[in-house]
């Protein structure tokens, strides 16, 4: 695997939130993430130790070919391990791909902190500032409420619903529905006066 050095990884920082690369120390808090029941409910069902460590080399491959990636995000101030968010390509065919999307899994005791819209929120302009892309998508089971209010909070569009190719029926959570985020249009100013006399 093509790995990338911490300093290749851009690191982001808001607020309260620091998202960053991964390291050696950030997989026993996501194996712990990844097999509690109720966070992972909506992400089809609590992952083994493998299956976690597995998902972070996933993750750091993704970041090697694409340039972007799930972060890791911690606390600024305590270095705590919050979850992960990002920007990834949707890896299944569908009406709406390819696509990249915004996507996050946060441990449950830092739920409704609105730590997972903060940091969307510097890694969205990071999506279509530096990477240059012009709509940003996010999908979820049509059950899973605090997700969908985050991405209503961002300013997300509801743009129907699907059929996830992967949980095909009558998985419980094989209908999803999609937001869509485009982005803004460049704001008048010199670029947009004209030069005629």
């Amino acid at each position: 695997m093509n790995d990338m050095l911490p300093g290749d990884w851009p690191e982001l920082r808001t607020a309260r939130l620091r998202l960053r690369f991964w390291e050696t120390r950030d997989a026993a808090p996501f194996a712990a993430q990844n097999a509690d029941e109720e966070t992972m409910r909506f992400l089809g069902g609590p992952m083994t130790r493998d299956e976690s460590d597995t998902y972070i080399r996933l993750t750091r491959a993704r970041w090697a070919e694409d340039g972007f990636g799930k972060w890791v995000v911690e606390l600024a101030e305590t270095g705590e391990f919050v979850g992960a968010l990002g920007l990834q390509r949707v890896h299944f065919d569908a009406t709406f791909t390819p696509a990249v999307e915004i996507a996050w899994r946060m441990t449950r005791r830092f739920w409704g902190r609105g730590y997972a819209t903060e940091a969307a929120r510097a890694a969205i302009p990071f999506g279509f500032e530096t990477l240059g892309l012009r709509e940003i998508v996010s999908q979820t089971a049509v059950g899973n409420r605090a997700s969908r209010a985050v991405m209503e909070r961002l300013g997300m569009r509801w743009s129907g619903e699907f059929d996830h190719p992967l949980l095909p029926a009558p998985h419980p959570l094989c209908r999803h529905v999609l937001y869509r985020l485009t982005k803004p249009s460049e704001p008048p100013g010199i670029a947009g006066v004209s030069s005629e006399k």
